[in-house]
C-alpha cells in the first residue's frame, strides 16, 4: 500500500539569526525565525511524513508554547517522524521538496542537504529545488522563506 503525504513550511527572515536549510548553516545575513533552529525544509519534510501516517502535524508533537524545544536542531523532529513510520511498519519511497526564498542561492548546498536527509530518513530518492517568486511578496522582498514537501511512504512487508 502506498501513501502520499504533503508537508510546508514557512519562517520569517530576521537579522542575528542562523540560516539553516536541510541540516546546513547557510552563509547569509538573515535567518529563519523560529521556536526551534526554524529549518523549513526539515519541517516540511517532518509534517509530510507525519500526515502520510495520519500522526498530525509537527506542531501537535513539538509544540512552540514548549520551551523544551527552544532553539532545538531539527532533526530530532524528523527523526521521530522516521520512528513513528517505522512501527506503522512503512519506508520512504521519494521525497521530493521545494525551498522559496528570493535569496540567497542554495544550489551549492543541495547535495550535502540530501546526503544528511538520506541518512535520517533512509531515503535515496531525495529531490530538493530552489525557486525564487520574483520578488513578490513577503518571500520576494526577503522577509520570509517557505519550503513544500511531498513524501511517497509505501507498506514495508519485510519482516
Amino acid at each position: 500500500m502506498y501513501k502520499i503525504g504533503q508537508g510546508i513550511d514557512f519562517h520569517q527572515l530576521v537579522d542575528n539569526v542562523q540560516l539553516v536549510l536541510g541540516t546546513i548553516n547557510i552563509p547569509f545575513d538573515k535567518g529563519s525565525e523560529g521556536h526551534s533552529d526554524g529549518d523549513v525544509l526539515l519541517h516540511s519534510i517532518t509534517d509530510g511524513i507525519l500526515g502520510s501516517i495520519g500522526e498530525g502535524d509537527i506542531g501537535q508533537h513539538f509544540p512552540s508554547s514548549d520551551i523544551k524545544w527552544k532553539d532545538a536542531n531539527s532533526s530530532i523532529f524528523l527523526k521521530h517522524a522516521i520512528s513513528l513510520l517505522y512501527k506503522k511498519k512503512y519506508k520512504i519511497i521519494n521525497i521530493d521538496s521545494t525551498i522559496i526564498l528570493q535569496k540567497p542561492k542554495i544550489s551549492s548546498y543541495v547535495s550535502e542537504m540530501k546526503k544528511n536527509i538520506s541518512a535520517i530518513t533512509q531515503c535515496q530518492d531525495i529531490s530538493i529545488k530552489s525557486t525564487t517568486t520574483d520578488c513578490l511578496g513577503f518571500v520576494g522582498k526577503s522577509k520570509g522563506i517557505c519550503a513544500i514537501s511531498t513524501i511517497l511512504i509505501k507498506k514495508d512487508n519485510q519482516e
